[in-house]
């Protein structure tokens, strides 16, 4: 749907799943996707995170803005839908995959076991068109993410959750990565 110049992601329902300011599609439009992104104001260099791991795609606000901002980044995006790696394309101005970019498209909770490497930031950030993030918030998945994550290294997932709410997500995560 797109009202007064915003352009917006839905996955069959009015949830909104993703934004993009038309006259300016690099900028987060949403508040949470800034406040996913504050680990690059807890580092000066520019050059950091050279590696960041990004689970749900959506209206691809944060990979836009850190392919333009973060240029010698390295992005593996995991979206399990392929329908919406192509609404991305179509719509809010996916850049193209290239050696920054990867899309993998596949179920995050068994592609993250199969990635080589390490990641600087890690990005979670997948629901579904009624708000579930399934898989994605479980004990189990962020303890795979942890293992991806390099020493030093952070994560920023968002919690608003259909299904069980914001205290138990932190409390998963407390789980996963100690308090």
């Amino acid at each position: 749907s797109e009202q007064q110049g915003v352009r917006y992601l839905h996955l069959g329902s009015p949830l909104i799943q993703g934004a993009m300011r038309i006259a300016r599609p690099y900028a987060l439009e949403l508040e949470y996707t800034r406040e996913m992104l504050l680990p690059l104001l807890l580092h000066a260099d520019e050059a950091w995170p050279s590696r960041v791991l990004q689970v749900g795609l959506g209206a691809a606000s944060l990979t836009r803005f850190l392919h333009r901002h973060r240029p010698r980044a390295r992005l593996t995006v995991l979206e399990i839908r392929p329908d919406v790696v192509a609404a991305a394309r179509q719509f809010f101005k996916l850049p193209e995959p290239s050696e920054r970019l990867g899309i993998v498209t596949g179920d995050a909770c068994e592609t993250i076991v199969r990635l080589k490497g390490r990641f600087d930031l890690v990005l979670v950030d997948g629901f579904d068109g009624a708000g579930n993030a399934g898989m994605l918030e479980t004990v189990p998945f962020y303890l795979n993410v942890r293992e991806r994550l390099a020493r030093g290294g952070f994560m920023a997932c968002n919690l608003l959750s259909g299904r069980r709410g914001i205290v138990a997500g932190v409390g998963m995560l407390g789980q996963a990565f100690g308090e």
